[in-house]
């Protein structure tokens, strides 16, 4: 079909913009006003039937759709990275991690800000985590801007130690809100570099 062909001869399309494009030309043509929407949910499906013929698992599908990138390509160069970095021995603990942290975010009933403040860290895990994910975030910068996915993630994968001894040795909830909110935000940092790509925590099923 068109996406098929699409991505198989790497034309550099928006499938959203398009479907907008359409509309506008067309007024009058659609009856309802979530019509793009649909739409564009519909070529999704046919692309996670064009994935599943070739193979692919639904749970990198669904990691990557979660985005809801519009450029099938773009979309292609996504998967392909989750798909690569499932084959890290980092992978599964990541994977675990970004669910969790997902979980944790959804859960919490406070405001949870947008600016970690290092004056607020108390254990060394903390501070060392955010060291690392502040420095892995200027190594990836130029490669999400670059859609060099499968290299963002293979970077970010050194995270593991950071990430699995901050759980190991901190308690998220702290009773002091404002150490507990400055934890939250630590760890909405930490997932929105991995968010630049996929929910990782989707591999989880």
């Amino acid at each position: 079909g068109a996406l098929r062909i699409i991505i198989e001869k790497g034309l550099d399309t928006d499938l959203k913009a398009s479907l907008e494009h359409s509309a506008e030309t067309n007024i009058g043509l659609f009856d309802n006003d979530h019509v793009i929407n649909q739409v564009f949910d519909f070529m999704m499906s046919r692309l996670k039937a064009y994935y599943a013929d070739a193979g692919v698992a639904p749970n990198p599908f669904a990691a990557v759709l979660s985005q809801q990138p519009t450029q099938p390509l773009d979309f292609d160069a996504r998967l392909r990275a989750v798909t690569a970095f499932r084959q890290l021995p980092e992978a599964e603990s990541l994977a675990a991690a970004n669910k969790r942290i997902g979980n944790i975010l959804k859960k919490a009933e406070q405001a949870i800000p947008d600016i970690v403040d290092s004056t607020l860290f108390v254990d060394d895990a903390e501070k060392a985590l955010s060291t690392k994910i502040e420095a892995m975030a200027a190594v990836v910068a130029p490669l999400f801007a670059e859609r060099n996915y499968e290299a963002a993630l293979k970077e970010l994968a050194a995270l593991r130690p950071e990430v699995d001894t901050f759980f190991d040795e901190v308690m998220v909830m702290a009773e002091d809100a404002a150490v507990r909110a400055n934890r939250l935000a630590l760890l909405k940092r930490l997932s929105g570099l991995f968010l630049e790509v996929a929910d990782l925590g989707q591999l989880q099923g």
